[in-house]
């Protein structure tokens, strides 16, 4: 058996996916996990610039604690990998909205994508001091729990730029006894502050830093404007933390100012505590909205935006299906999936009665079915020798027919299509078709389609209902008489057959009944 699948099933001709992840850190390959944890489409593009590129391990991450941060992201790279998901190396150059999805610009391709997460982190924008960036992340430090242990009991200066600074030298005393605050650019420290350090043994030298010098053993200590110098093992600095959210622009969003004391400690994109945005559909997680978080802070938040994510798709999804399930027609394909799932089967497989008794008398050729449902016509028909294409709206019927080929070992390819929207994939020697319930204008389409499928000297046969014979007067609508059929053929056809065939049958009470199909056989010059 062969499958196909016609165009009403095909997605959208650019790549699509539910969630697209910029940013490959800890918080956008946790909150993909979480996505493709949840059977998310998820595509994360990652430009490999890290923030802790600088530095040589992690810590405070529990169970991780001392790996480098490269081994981190390769692992986490695996396990969306591992769910489903999609990590590639790139740059999203561009966002925007595009209807109900946003579209990414990922440098000459686009995607589509329902949500946004945002995971960009920040830039650290250091003190514009000689020698200064290229100790970055060695020796030249800025957080007591990303690297104080590692400089413990060592010589270790404050760079003080700003109201941090203070904050600072607390909390690196609590590592090491020696540690002098360099008043360079900050504010003069107010008496308090200066009697804390003093009580603590913190000395405080005045004057601008000019030059942060280093040997071959690494940090060597500073050099004053005034050319006084100050040995050093570590130097800790306060820089800017901006965030990377120049995409964002475009969308509305635009990073707010953090601020310490009146001092502009950074910037970020603010956002609820699951990461969610001003702007429906976009979340951030990670440095580019909390400049303070580290690694496993930045991937618990992308653990959270994941999973708000996946709720709030979660959601719509429900209510698209319940919009769709309120404003489903009776004819339509989940209105026919339902039916076939109600029941384990509903035709019984035996073959239409008209088919049996106007086909025997053609020679086996190419046939198409439409209107297949669990397949009795199609495998009837194979089992004679014919190469069948069998269609139909409900993917639920065309499961069951596809077993019972299976079961009796008949080659059938199956088409998933809506014939009122699609026209049927080729010409054969039989088009046939039984009992396609269809309101007047999307019928007429579909016996547009089924004599344009029969090749030249084919046969046409339809069957269906007459409207007097229509159980409910909602549904007369969806009878027809095989004479307005063959009146709408036009030239180039031998109209064969066109009558009202009695047939026996049993009624909605369960007693016999006589009722009249409309019967069309035709055969194409």
């Amino acid at each position: 058996m062969r499958f196909m699948v016609g165009p009403m099933d095909q997605s959208y001709a650019d790549e699509s996916y539910e969630v697209v992840v910029v940013g490959g850190g800890a918080a956008g390959l946790s909150g993909a996990v979480a996505l493709a944890r949840s059977r998310r489409q998820v595509l994360v593009v990652d430009a490999g610039e890290p923030r802790n590129a600088p530095a040589t391990h992690v810590h405070n991450f529990l169970t991780r604690d001392g790996t480098p941060p490269s081994q981190i992201y390769a692992a986490g790279r695996d396990e969306v990998a591992r769910y489903g998901g999609h990590v590639e190396t790139g740059r999203v150059t561009a966002l925007s909205r595009d209807g109900d999805r946003f579209r990414v610009q990922i440098g000459d391709r686009a995607v589509a994508a329902r949500r946004l997460l945002i995971a960009t982190g920040l830039r650290d924008e250091l003190p514009a001091v000689p020698g200064l960036a290229a100790r970055w992340g060695i020796d030249v430090l800025h957080c007591p729990y990303c690297h104080g242990w590692e400089v413990r009991d060592q010589r270790v200066g404050i760079l003080a730029t700003g109201p941090a600074a203070m904050h600072q030298a607390l909390l690196f005393r609590q590592l090491t006894q020696d540690v002098t605050v360099l008043q360079h650019t900050a504010p003069d420290l107010a008496g308090e502050q200066r009697e804390q350090l003093a009580a603590l043994g913190i000395a405080v030298i005045e004057g601008t830093v000019a030059e942060v010098e280093a040997d071959s053993g690494g940090l060597a200590g500073v050099r004053l404007a005034d050319g006084r110098r100050v040995a050093l093992e570590a130097l800790i600095v306060a820089p800017r933390a901006t965030a990377r959210a120049e995409l964002l622009a475009p969308l509305g969003l635009t990073p707010a100012e953090v601020q310490l004391g009146g001092h502009v400690m950074g910037t970020r994109i603010e956002a609820d505590a699951t990461g969610a945005t001003g702007v429906p559909g976009v979340w951030v997680a990670g440095n580019v909205a909390d400049i303070q978080a580290q690694v496993i802070t930045s991937a618990a938040a992308g653990l959270m935006a994941g999973a708000a994510i996946n709720a709030d798709l979660v959601m719509e999804d429900a209510q698209r299906a319940a919009d769709a399930h309120r404003h489903q027609p009776p004819h339509g394909e989940q209105a026919w999936d339902d039916r076939y799932r109600s029941q384990p089967e509903i035709w019984g497989g035996a073959p239409n009665a008209v088919l049996a008794a106007e086909v025997p008398d053609l020679p086996p050729g190419t046939a198409f079915d439409a209107g297949a449902g669990e397949g009795g016509d199609a495998c009837w028909l194979a089992a004679r020798g014919w190469k069948v294409t069998a269609s139909d709206i409900s993917s639920v019927a065309l499961e069951r027919a596809a077993a019972r080929a299976r079961q009796l070992g008949l080659d059938i390819t199956w088409l998933h299509a809506d014939l009122a929207r699609v026209p049927a994939p080729g010409t054969y020697d039989l088009v046939t078709s039984h009992f396609l319930h269809l309101p007047a204008a999307d019928r007429k389409t579909v016996f547009r389609h089924l004599a344009d499928a029969v090749a030249p000297g084919g046969t046409l046969l339809v069957v269906g209902h007459e409207p007097g014979d229509m159980p409910r007067p909602e549904l007369a609508e969806m009878g027809w008489t095989a004479a307005e059929l063959a009146a709408e053929l036009g030239q180039g056809w031998t109209v064969q057959v066109a009558e009202a065939r009695k047939r026996q049958a049993t009624g909605p009470a369960g007693k016999g009944i006589t009722i009249h199909d409309a019967v069309l056989r035709a055969r194409r010059a």
